[in-house]
């Protein structure tokens, strides 16, 4: 599968007075432009060797209980053995190819200076802020890079974020025994491109997987870190 097959793309042209962005998601598009802002250097630093890497840890706060309305995807939890553990290291969560992939196209690994959150959904913010999640970047404060975080969620979270991203204009199709999101805009000012963001998500058992990426979005990158956190379903391609 191309990570860009079940896509919504969006234009938007910034006047250059006031470099500003509207859409019918406001809040999200300007936060996207916060994140491209704020990263101003290019890439350094060579490639990471893996068991170089400076990896995140987990935290290890628990999640309230949420009574919001239980997810197709969420549903699943339990009923097939494949409750998610979270990964103690960044490294676990790819197989060997994408880790190398990365390595080789956007390194570093979890540079300190890489503050772009994995999400712009306000209610998966707040889930972050909670949850026992694991984050992991690539790229440092540059235009290019992702963020992607794996998180531990309840039925009512994995619910609430779900339903936020179908509002948010986000694309979702059934992915391996769950749910995966898409979305993109091209950011353009004065005619010209500015930058081009986007989020995937997929949700699965008591799993989330988020990533938000600016100008870079490997091809199967969401689809590699399921299989390799679920491998007891085969890649769909």
């Amino acid at each position: 599968m191309r990570a860009d097959s079940e896509i919504i793309g969006r234009s938007i042209d910034i006047p250059s007075a006031a470099v500003a962005i509207t859409d019918r998601h406001a809040v999200r598009t300007a936060s996207a432009l916060a994140g491209v802002a704020l990263v101003v250097a290019a890439l350094t630093g060579c490639a990471t060797p893996r068991e170089a890497s400076d990896s995140a840890s987990p935290t290890t706060s628990s999640p309230p209980p949420s009574s919001t309305a239980l997810s197709s995807s969420a549903s699943l939890a339990g009923a097939a053995g494949t409750a998610l553990v979270l990964p103690e290291a960044c490294e676990d969560i790819y197989s060997d190819a994408m880790f190398a992939h990365l390595t080789a196209t956007a390194p570093p690994l979890n540079d300190p200076g890489h503050t772009t959150p994995s999400t712009e959904l306000a209610v998966g913010r707040e889930v972050l802020d909670t949850a026992p999640t694991l984050r992991c970047t690539w790229g440092g404060p540059s235009e290019y890079g992702l963020s992607t975080n794996v998180t531990i969620v309840d039925a009512g979270q994995s619910a609430s974020i779900e339903q936020a991203a179908v509002e948010s204009g986000m694309t979702c199709t059934p992915h391996d025994g769950g749910t995966i999101c898409r979305t993109r805009e091209d950011l353009f000012v004065d005619g010209e491109l500015y930058a081009t963001v986007g989020e995937t998500h997929y949700f699965r058992d008591n799993g989330w997987i988020a990533t938000h990426w600016t100008n870079f979005a490997p091809e199967g990158y969401t689809e590699d870190i399921v299989a390799t956190l679920w491998p007891s379903l085969p890649p769909t391609g």
